[in-house]
């Protein structure tokens, strides 16, 4: 059986490692930070943890809202747009990096989070 992309980077530790780090790039960063500094970031961590799982083949189930209804209100009312979304693809795949995660892995992570453009944005 061909190993998925949560464990050829390394699975829940790597995971939990990258998530923490992300949220640590994306709460110095004056574009990103206004989408976050008002959140239960404990929670938002677990929650990100469970996504990030799932997207990346993992065992941990996400039962958060589907994308489009995570980020509907942010859309309409604080404008995230492509300029965000660029933002935390690139925070993410710099974080991948930092943690040593192979260029090749993090490309297919990249390109799994991109899929979800459309649906993060509400279009």
């Amino acid at each position: 059986m061909t190993a998925t992309l949560y464990e050829r980077i390394g699975g829940e530790a790597t995971v939990m490692a990258a998530v923490n780090l992300f949220y640590a790039k994306i709460m110095k960063d004056e574009l990103t930070r206004p989408f976050f500094e008002n959140l239960d970031m404990n929670a938002q961590v677990k929650k990100q943890i469970a996504f990030m799982s799932r997207v990346l083949g993992g065992p941990i189930e996400y039962r958060g809202k589907n994308l489009r209804q995570a980020h509907a209100q942010l859309v309409a009312e604080r404008g995230l747009n492509d300029g965000h979304f660029d933002a935390v693809v690139q925070h993410l795949a710099a974080t991948l990096e930092e943690l040593g995660v192979e260029q090749d892995l993090i490309g297919e992570a990249i390109s799994s989070v991109r899929a979800m453009r459309d649906e993060v944005l509400g279009r």
